[in-house]
């Protein structure tokens, strides 16, 4: 083996190397939520002065056609729009800007459409209007040419609101989310889902900006053909830091980590009310997801909870939030993803959180323990010590695993409890695979239980809540006594004379 090493690469000159079209494919695959999608978009109006959004959905009858996000910022010149459609576009960020990368709106809406409309018009410059398709975009970067009279009727459509002036108006066409079918009150349930998590999700992510009085995000639903408006409602600020009372009289705490490639971080040390049932705390995932540093950027929250390596997220720990707003200049201590939905925390950071102190010398150590003490102490009072279960886990709805997990402690390093559909006797509504830890439902009678509905992984939350409830015990021992087992014979016996009272239904009704 040598010795000698170069620490400089030699090089014989360079040479251009385009991207291949395909990269427009890799660019619509980075996993963006529907939820983060939008509000990508949502930051682009923000960034162009916008003091009113809608997000308007466009139905005709049972089926979805299309979604635009409006916006009255100052809109692009036809210069400034074929710069924001291109991918990677050089362009100028302001200072507290939220955009970073050039790629968020088309990678955004490439995501999740087949089509991305741009239409924009400022008060010096006619409209304009550009289109990538993809189809067209991978087969060599071809962007499409609106045609004039149609960006301008586009725009003209909201010219009451929230257009007056200027704007840009993005739409979404063959939404790949969208029902294909949308009989049956699938548009309906879809909607009302869809909605529900994407008002959250602004509401959060976006909350300061909301409790401004000069902006406004409004989620419209209409009909193109009829014209009929089923919703329009404005978004509301969630401030995942709004308890009514803290949670510890000595807190909240403003805490200083030193950093030495960024400087001072200040962290905002808070310690939630005990048992809220408030949308501010519960609306971040599950108990343990909420808990954590909660990092903004130019006032826009960027992450949701999270220690970011520094510890494992716990139960007791599940009253504790930090708010931080990230330094203009962060270095490589913090690291934003380009979906804007998390941030990557160097060893520098976490190794300042162990030195972390305030102005009367507490400690973020401290800090953790108090709000692990606000928690015990809260059950404390409660009166009942409860019983650590093995949680449910795949198959059961999410608000379901999150009330479970807000409720009952977990038992620690043990897989949790799912649940199923499958083919079994008739005879049976229920199998327990004990190895697999899984409650197997019978699959002949899926139909009357849904009672039509379309079926899905966590479909029937009512019916496998209270089979859990029923049944967490049973995988939580080692085996079953003879008690144990009449009882499951009892409950085999009745839900199957239940679930076959549900097929007589349904036959009824046909």
């Amino acid at each position: 083996m040598t010795t000698d090493w170069q620490f400089d690469v030699p090089t014989a000159g360079s040479k251009h190397l385009p991207p291949d079209a395909r990269y427009m494919e890799a660019l619509s695959s980075q996993g963006y939520g529907f939820e983060v999608a939008i509000a990508d978009l949502v930051d682009n109006s923000i960034d162009a002065g916008a003091k009113d959004v809608v997000i308007h959905f466009l139905r005709d009858g049972d089926e979805l056609v299309s979604l635009l996000v409006v916006d009255d910022g100052k809109g692009m010149s036809e210069e400034e729009l074929d710069v924001a459609m291109t991918v990677g576009g050089r362009r100028d960020y302001a200072a507290n800007a939220l955009g970073m990368f050039g790629t968020g709106l088309k990678s955004a809406s490439l995501s999740h459409a087949s089509a991305v409309t741009v239409v924009s018009t400022t008060k010096r410059t006619r409209t304009a209007g550009r289109r990538w398709l993809m189809e067209r975009a991978v087969s060599g970067f071809q962007c499409d040419i609106v045609e004039p009279s149609y960006a301008q009727t586009l725009l003209d459509r909201y010219a009451d609101r929230p257009i007056v002036w200027q704007g840009t108006v993005v739409r979404w066409d063959a939404v790949k989310d969208f029902p294909k079918h949308g009989g049956g009150g699938q548009t309906d349930r879809y909607l009302h889902r869809t909605i529900n998590k994407l008002g959250l999700h602004l509401g959060l992510h976006l909350h300061r900006f909301l409790a401004r009085d000069d902006f406004n995000i409004t989620i419209a639903v209409e009909d193109v053909r009829t014209g009929t408006v089923y919703l329009d409602f404005g978004v509301e600020p969630l401030d995942p830091f709004a308890y009514p009372v803290s949670g510890h009289p000595d807190h909240p705490r403003r805490i200083t980590a030193a950093v030495p490639s960024v400087g001072d971080v200040t962290l905002d040390a808070h310690i939630w009310t005990p048992k809220s049932n408030l949308d501010e705390y519960k609306a971040v995932g599950s108990v343990l997801d909420r808990q954590g540093f909660y990092f903004y950027r130019h006032d826009r929250l960027v992450q949701a909870g999270g220690w970011n390596n520094f510890r494992q997220p716990e139960q007791h720990l599940s009253l504790a939030r930090i708010a931080i707003d990230l330094p203009d200049v962060p270095a490589d201590v913090f690291r934003l993803t380009v979906k804007k939905a998390g941030v990557e925390a160097s060893p520098e950071f976490t190794s300042a959180l162990e030195k972390a102190v305030d102005g009367e010398g507490l400690t973020f150590l401290r800090y953790l323990a108090a709000a692990e003490t606000v928690y015990r102490e809260a059950r404390k009072r409660s009166g009942t010590t409860r019983k650590a279960v093995l949680p449910p886990g795949k198959g059961f709805d999410p608000a379901v695993r999150e009330t479970v997990a807000d409720e009952l402690p977990a038992i620690p390093y043990e897989d949790p409890i799912s649940v199923r559909w499958q083919k079994l006797d008739t005879s049976v509504f229920f199998d327990i695979d004990r190895e697999g830890r899984t409650i197997v439902l019978n699959q002949h009678y899926r139909a009357a239980i849904l009672g039509g509905r379309r079926g899905g992984l966590n479909d029937a939350p009512m019916l496998k809540s209270l089979m859990y409830v029923l049944l967490h015990q049973v995988f939580e021992k080692e085996y079953s006594g003879s008690r144990e087992k009449d009882n499951l014979q009892l409950w085999q016996s009745i839900l199957v004379s239940a679930a076959r009272a549900e097929l007589d239904r349904v036959g009824d009704d046909d």
